[in-house]
This record gives C-alpha cells, sequence and structure tokens, in this order.
C-alpha cells in the first residue's frame, strides 16, 4: 500500500536563524517550540512536529547556532534565540510550549523560567550544566561550532535545580527520562521535578537509552496531550495553587 508523503513544512531564517515551521488546517489550540541537543539538528524532530501537526498544534523547529543551516557558533546567547523562536510562533498560536531534548531540554527550563507565559515545558532526558560541560571539557571533537570559553563561563554561572524552581506559576512541566539513558542519569529528571512547583509530571522509562523517548510514538502523543491540556488550562482559568501534586510515574505512559 502505498502513502503519500507528508506535507512538507515552511522554511525560513530570522536573524540567522534557519527553522522549520508546521502549521495544521485551522487554527490551531496551542504552539510548541522544539529544541534540539547537541550536536543535532531540527530535522531530527520533524516526526514530533508532524505529529503536533495532525493533532492542531503549530509547531517550529530550528537549528540552533552552530548547528544545521543557523549561523555563528552556540553560546550564551542560545536562550536569546529560543525566545526569538517563540515570538515568532505567537504569530501563529495563542499559547505556546516548549519541547527540548538533552541539551534542549536545558534550554527549555532556563528559556521558561525566564517567560512566564509559557504554558508549559517538555523536557526529554534534560542535561544538566555539569553534563554540558563535561562533554566541551572532553577529548572527543565537537560536532557542532560553538565558542566554548564563553560557554563554559555561561554554564559555570547556571543552575538548572534553581532554575526549574523559577517557572511561571501556570507553567505545566512535563519530564520524560529512560533509565537506561547512558548520557544522563535519570535521577536528574528526579531531582527536577522534586524542585518543580505544580503543574509537573514525571515519566521515568524502564531501559532504552538517551534518544530511545525522542522518538517513541507513544511518549510523542503524550507529550501533545500534556502540551494541549496545558494550552486549555492556560485559557480557562488561574494557576494551580492548593499544592496537589500527581505521584511520578513509573513504566508504560
Amino acid at each position: 500500500m502505498k502513502h503519500a508523503p507528508p506535507a512538507p513544512p515552511e522554511l525560513g531564517t530570522m536573524d540567522g536563524l534557519s527553522y522549520a515551521l508546521f502549521l495544521p488546517k485551522g487554527d490551531p489550540g496551542a504552539g510548541v517550540v522544539i529544541l534540539h541537543g547537541a550536536g543535532s539538528a531540527k530535522e531530527s524532530h520533524f516526526d514530533f512536529a508532524r505529529g503536533c501537526r495532525e493533532d492542531g498544534i503549530a509547531a517550529l523547529a530550528f537549528d540552533a547556532r552552530g548547528h544545521g543551516r543557523s549561523e555563528d557558533a552556540f553560546g550564551p546567547g542560545a536562550l536569546d534565540d529560543v525566545h526569538a523562536m517563540v515570538e515568532l510562533l505567537r504569530a501563529y498560536a495563542p499559547r505556546v510550549a516548549l519541547r527540548g531534548s538533552s541539551m534542549g531540554g536545558f534550554e527549555a527550563i532556563h528559556a521558561a523560567a525566564h517567560d512566564h507565559s509559557l504554558c508549559a515545558v517538555v523536557a526529554v532526558c534534560p542535561a544538566p550544566e555539569r553534563s554540558l560541560l563535561r562533554m566541551l571539557r572532553s577529548d572527543e571533537p565537537l560536532r557542532f561550532a560553538c565558542d566554548v570559553p564563553a560557554t563554559e563561563e555561561w554554564l559555570e554561572s547556571l543552575d538548572l535545580i534553581d532554575t526549574v524552581r523559577r517557572l511561571g506559576p501556570s507553567t505545566a512541566l512535563l519530564l520524560l527520562h529512560a533509565v537506561g539513558d547512558e548520557q544522563i542519569p535519570y535521577t536528574a529528571s528526579e531531582a527536577l521535578y522534586a524542585a518543580a512547583h505544580e503543574p509537573k509530571r514525571l515519566l521515568i522509562l524502564p531501559g532504552g537509552h538517551h534518544r530511545s523517548i525522542q522518538h517513541d510514538p507513544d511518549l510523542q502523543a503524550v507529550s501533545r496531550r500534556f502540551i494541549l491540556e496545558a494550552a486549555e488550562r492556560a485559557a480557562s482559568g488561574p494557576p494551580m495553587t492548593d499544592g496537589s501534586s500527581e505521584p511520578a510515574e513509573r513504566g508504560d505512559p
């Protein structure tokens, strides 16, 4: 059986950043900016973006500086670039979320702490600063262009645990991590979950590896539902303040 290829995204550039925009038919219920990991590129997350489009979510994936088709080197301006992409997507979606993997999860949490209007953050195996610093200081060659001295100084000034406490009062947080992650221990997400306020959810999945969750169709669907539900809450009422909490979950979503 032959299937028609998926419709391509709208491609563009802004201030040297290369992006791909996936727009659903009709008005989107939410929007999500997709942040890739170190050494990756926007195309690696087109599967998630296409699923968003099918579910009525506008999705924007972009190449971080030093990656893919974007200009210049990766460095301390990375969060400014995230905010610029959020503002670009706001022209298409009333409420915007961030979804980041590994280094992208690190960026998503830090960026959301500075923009309390974001309805949700989905962080997949988020990398703490110490993991990113270890990558920069290892003997392995980097797979992307980076201003290493400036980035090291920037990372040393940050604390992801402290930052997650400063998410906006109505910014929902979903953390996903594989027990078998060989690069970032799943306990990093457990620590972030413990520090974060409501609304929040943690999924720790058995087995897997550092990239397995990113492309799991069921977990992608969980992430999309989480974003849509967060957008609906943001549109309909005040943030949760009663202290209620979903327990951390292990196993199937």
